[in-house]
C-alpha cells in the first residue's frame, strides 16, 4: 500500500511522488500493479491546478482497477468545505481554472440575478449585520471568471462534485485505518461504516436544504456558505418581526442549516478536521491510541490534516499513528515537500520522499543500514535507519508485477 498526504493542488509534486513511488509512469497512467493507492483527502485549495489534480485522481482509479490495483481517494476537510460552499481558500487561480469561453457571460447573468435578488429582498436585507449592496465591480471582484462555473462544477450533479460525493472519510485496510483528520476517542464506538453514512447523510441533508432554499428564491445557487448563513439568519429575524411572511417548512430548512457547526463532517472533532494524534502529549496520547486501535481491531491509524515540522512524516504513539501531510505545497509551506507513506507486506513502514527514503518503522525491529545519499535519520520512535531501494521489498514486489 502508498498513502499519499495532502496535495493541495499541487500537480506537478503529487505527479512527481506518485512516479517516484512508481505508481505512475511519465505520462501519468498507472503502473503501480496490484498496488492500494490511498490519497487520505485535501487534493483541494490553495495551489494552482484543482482540475488537473483531480482529473489525474479519476482516471488512476480506473486504470488501477482495471490492472487489479486500487486507487481509495478519501475526503478531507477541504473538500467538505468546497462541497459546502466555504471557499475562503479558493483562489482567483483556482476559478479561472475553471473559466471558458463563456465565463464573461455567465459572470454577468449571474450578477444580473444577484441584482433582481437583492431587490426582491428588502425585508431580509434590512436585517443583515453587513449590507450586501455591493457595486457592481466589488461583486465582480468578489466572483472573478470562472467562479459561478466551479460551484456547478462541485455541485451534486456537477463532474467534480458528483465524484467526490462518492467517496468515503475514512477506511479500512489490512487493519490499517486511514482518514484525514483523526478518529477522536469518544468517537471510538461508531462503526467506520457509520461514520461513512454520517457524513454522507449530512452531505444529502445540505444538498436537499440548499436546492429547497434555492427552490424558495431565498439564496441563489452560487451564494458561499458564508452568505447563505448569513441570509438565513436575517431571514428567521425578518420573519420573527413579521416583516415577511412566515412558512413552517422553511423554518425548519433553515434551522437544520443553521445548526450546521454541530454536523459531523464540521465539528473539530469529527473525522476531517482533529487535530488531537497532532497535539497530544506522548503521556496522553499512547493510551488513547491503544483505545482507539483495540475498538477497531486495527494495528495503525494514517492521517494527513496537519504539517509536520521539517516537511518529513512522524510516527507517535509506540509507531502506531502515522502523520503523513508533509506540506507537499512548498510554495505555501516552508520547508515542506511532497512525500508517500509504503506499507509493505512484511511490516516496514517506508517514508518516501524526492530526495530520499527512510524506514519510519519495522515491525520485525530490523532496519538496513544502508541509505540514498544524503539520507537523513529515521522518522519515528527509536534509532536513525533508513531503506535502500534494494531493501524496498513491496517496491521490488510491485515492479515485478507491471
Amino acid at each position: 500500500m502508498v498513502a499519499i498526504g495532502d496535495v493541495h493542488n499541487d500537480f506537478d509534486d503529487f505527479v512527481a511522488i506518485l512516479q517516484r513511488t512508481g505508481l505512475t509512469d511519465k505520462q501519468n497512467h498507472w503502473t503501480g500493479g496490484k498496488t492500494t493507492f490511498v490519497q487520505v483527502g485535501d487534493l483541494l485549495d490553495r495551489g494552482p491546478k484543482p482540475r488537473e489534480v483531480m482529473d489525474l485522481m479519476m482516471a488512476l482509479e480506473k486504470e488501477a482497477a482495471q490492472a487489479g490495483g486500487r486507487v481509495v481517494g478519501l475526503l478531507g476537510n477541504h473538500e467538505v468545505m468546497n462541497i459546502m460552499g466555504d471557499l475562503r481558500y479558493v483562489t482567483p487561480m483556482n476559478f479561472a481554472s475553471f473559466a471558458d469561453g463563456d465565463s464573461e457571460k455567465r459572470q454577468k447573468a449571474a450578477y444580473e440575478d444577484y441584482v433582481k435578488w437583492r431587490s426582491s429582498h428588502t425585508a431580509l436585507l434590512a436585517e443583515l449585520p453587513q449590507p450586501m449592496e455591493l457595486t457592481e465591480a466589488e461583486w465582480m471582484a468578489r466572483h472573478p471568471a470562472g467562479f459561478v462555473e466551479q460551484r456547478e462544477a462541485l455541485g451534486p450533479t456537477g463532474r467534480y462534485g458528483e465524484w467526490l460525493r462518492g467517496h468515503a472519510v475514512v477506511a479500512e485496510i489490512d487493519g490499517v485505518i486511514f482518514l484525514h483528520g483523526g478518529i477522536h476517542p469518544d468517537l471510538a464506538k461508531t462503526k467506520l461504516d457509520a461514520m461513512n453514512k454520517r457524513i454522507h447523510d449530512e452531505i444529502k441533508a445540505f444538498d436537499a436544504s440548499k436546492q429547497y432554499l434555492q427552490n424558495e428564491k431565498l439564496i441563489l445557487p452560487f451564494f458561499s456558505f458564508q452568505e447563505i448563513n448569513s441570509v438565513l439568519r436575517a431571514e428567521l429575524s425578518a420573519e420573527q418581526k413579521s416583516r415577511v411572511p412566515a412558512s413552517n417548512e422553511r423554518q425548519l430548512k433553515i434551522q437544520e442549516l443553521l445548526k450546521l457547526a454541530d454536523w459531523f463532517s464540521v465539528r473539530p472533532d469529527g473525522p476531517v478536521w482533529f487535530r488531537g494524534y497532532d497535539q497530544w502529549t506522548d503521556e496522553q496520547g499512547a493510551p488513547q491510541a491503544s483505545k482507539i486501535l483495540e475498538a477497531y481491531k486495527a494495528t495503525h491509524i494514517v492521517v494527513g490534516h496537519t504539517v509536520q515540522k521539517g516537511g518529513r512524516m512522524r510516527a507517535r504513539f509506540g509507531n502506531k499513528v502515522f502523520l503523513i501531510d508533509t506540506g507537499m505545497l512548498s510554495s505555501y509551506y516552508p520547508g515542506g515537500g511532497a512525500s508517500a507513506l509504503e506499507i509493505c507486506g512484511d511490516g516496514q513502514f517506508i517514508g518516501v520522499y524526492l530526495d530520499e527514503q527512510v524506514t519510519v518503522f519495522d515491525s520485525a525491529g530490523s532496519s538496513s543500514q544502508h541509505g540514498d545519499p544524503g539520507e537523513r535519520p529515521r522518522v519515528g520512535d527509536g534509532a536513525a535507519a533508513a531503506a535502500s531501494p534494494a531493501d524496498r521489498v513491496c517496491s521490488a514486489a510491485r515492479a515485478g508485477s507491471k
